[in-house]
């Protein structure tokens, strides 16, 4: 396949794909900054258990409720299941339930979350196409072969895609697995011996045994248990709860790598390059073609002028 082709599939890819592609790669340099942010919001010691139990006894005293979603940045708890149709949020300050439909700002990261996973549509078909064709972007890339670098657009647009290749293949690459569910991580152990789920305010006491509940994410069902996320050392890990304690689960290491999860904020700064480098691809790319567009429209014009 000649060169002259090669170039000519990368750039019809890309136009294709184009607006779907700035939507998931700007929403998710958006994402960049909620590991930073999350990590940066965490005070030790500042939330305890007692203080979720009484909540919890408060808010859900039928103990209906199954999952609960801790936010640092906001200072809130989300208590899921409680009302027909969601939650109720509430200010850890005042233990008192937070208007979420009256608040002056929306949640960037959910609303980010939403469009880089799912575009807004159902089933998330749309990502998934625009996360083959980043891939395809950079296989075309590689087959053109090494680039002249000079200090012109073209030039820098090559320079990045060679030069931070494996970021550029490697955010697409965990991206996709996640979205076929693939996590490299052995399933985890049937917990039908460990006896009927726990309430979730006794999976509160349980974790908190050996973890600090100020740097809880979240708690929710999976399966027929309860799982935690917690962060830990700069990173996320996965605790499924029992009356036996909260055992470690197995990583999943796309999971990690693609949301900036581990490793403290080295890999979400590397997230961060990441997320720039294909926004500054996608930008130059779509730009130079445009200029090529001008231009030859541009001579059309003199040639017509002339006669």
């Amino acid at each position: 396949m000649s060169k002259a082709l090669l170039l000519r599939l990368h750039r019809w890819v890309a136009l294709t794909f184009a607006l779907p592609l700035l939507a998931v790669i700007v929403s998710g340099l958006i994402l960049s900054f909620e590991p930073i942010v999350e990590e940066s919001a965490i005070k030790s010691g500042s939330v305890s258990a007692e203080t979720v139990e009484e909540l919890l006894q408060r808010y859900d005293p039928q103990g209906t409720a199954r999952a609960l979603v801790l936010r640092p940045e906001e200072n809130t708890l989300t208590i899921t299941g409680v009302r027909p149709g969601g939650g109720v949020a509430i200010d850890l300050a005042t233990g008192e339930p937070v208007n979420l439909a009256a608040r002056s700002s929306p949640d960037v990261f959910e609303t980010a979350r939403q469009i880089h996973e799912h575009l807004l549509l159902r089933g998330g078909w749309l990502v998934i196409a625009s996360t083959i064709a980043m891939l395809a972007l950079a296989s075309l890339g590689i087959l053109m072969g090494w680039p002249r670098l000079r200090n012109t657009l073209p030039g820098w647009h090559k320079g990045v895609g060679w030069f931070l290749l494996p970021l550029v293949v490697l955010s697409p690459l965990t991206g996709l697995l996640l979205a076929f569910g693939i996590s490299f991580a052995p399933a985890p152990a049937s917990s039908a011996a460990s006896g009927p789920p726990l309430p979730l305010r006794e999976a509160v006491r349980v974790l908190a045994v050996e973890h600090d509940l100020s740097s809880l994410s979240w708690i929710r069902p999976l399966g027929r248990g309860l799982v935690a996320r917690v962060a830990e050392d700069g990173e996320m890990r996965t605790y499924a709860l029992n009356r036996q304690g909260a055992v470690p689960m197995p990583r999943s290491w796309p999971r990690l790598i693609h949301e900036g999860s581990w490793g403290g904020f080295t890999l979400a700064i590397l997230n961060l390059v990441t997320s720039v480098a294909l926004l500054g691809l996608l930008v130059t790319g779509s730009w130079i073609w445009l200029r090529r567009q001008y231009r030859r429209l541009s001579g059309r014009q003199r040639l017509a002028r002339m006669t």
